[in-house]
């Protein structure tokens, strides 16, 4: 099977392009301000409009009000909602079906304990993304988790793998893990925020080679 792959975080056409051109399947777009990667509401839906029919966008929040749920998606109309802070499942289930859209949710992986606990998210998303824990910005930090926690694990939904992911690694992370869904951010970056073009293509090429 093929793994799919997501460039998060983009923020200027140029960039769009690259990982559209890369043959991403998925694109982030983050809209959260503490982020290097934020971008407007404004900024986001002309973004969006250059994917439409090329890849899913996925719309990244963190531990937004319903007000501003609603208006982002309302702004964006993304594919695919990302909750990456600590929304609960009774959260993420109502956006799902009350909205009838494709919900992930990113978790932080420390041990053993934290894969038992994503199951609580049975039924109420449609993909878990398995993440380093959280620093100072609950993403995009550059830094992984231990791999070989997943090695055993019985996933019992969809799932993605991220955190620390670059064009050197995502290969021997597939490999290692099984990853259907690989995730980068930081990762195919020259500057906190700013998205190398090489670099996106490179992971690309990794991740389909892998």
């Amino acid at each position: 099977m093929t793994t799919q792959i997501k460039i998060c975080g983009i923020s200027t056409a140029e960039t769009m392009a690259a990982a559209l051109d890369a043959g991403a399947t998925h694109v982030g777009l983050v809209h959260f301000e503490p982020s290097p990667r934020h971008v407007s509401l404004a900024d986001a839906s002309r973004l969006r409009a250059l994917a439409r029919g090329r890849a899913k966008v996925v719309l990244l929040l963190v531990n937004a009000e319903i007000e501003l749920t609603s208006a982002a998606i309302e702004a964006i109309k993304p594919e695919v909602i990302q909750f990456h802070g600590s929304e609960t499942p009774e959260w993420t289930g109502l956006v799902r079906d009350k909205l009838n859209m494709e919900v992930w949710k990113a978790l932080g992986v420390k041990d053993k304990p934290t894969l038992a606990k994503s199951e609580r998210f049975l039924g109420k998303v449609d993909r878990l993304l398995f993440d380093a824990p959280a620093t100072a910005l609950p993403g995009g930090n550059g830094t992984s988790f231990d791999w070989s926690l997943m090695a055993d694990h019985e996933h019992q939904m969809p799932w993605g793998l991220a955190g620390g992911l670059t064009p050197d690694n995502v290969a021997d992370a597939i490999r290692q893990t099984g990853a259907p869904l690989v995730d980068t951010s930081s990762g195919v970056e020259s500057a906190p925020g700013v998205k190398d073009i090489g670099k996106i293509a490179a992971f690309c090429n990794a991740a389909r080679n892998a």
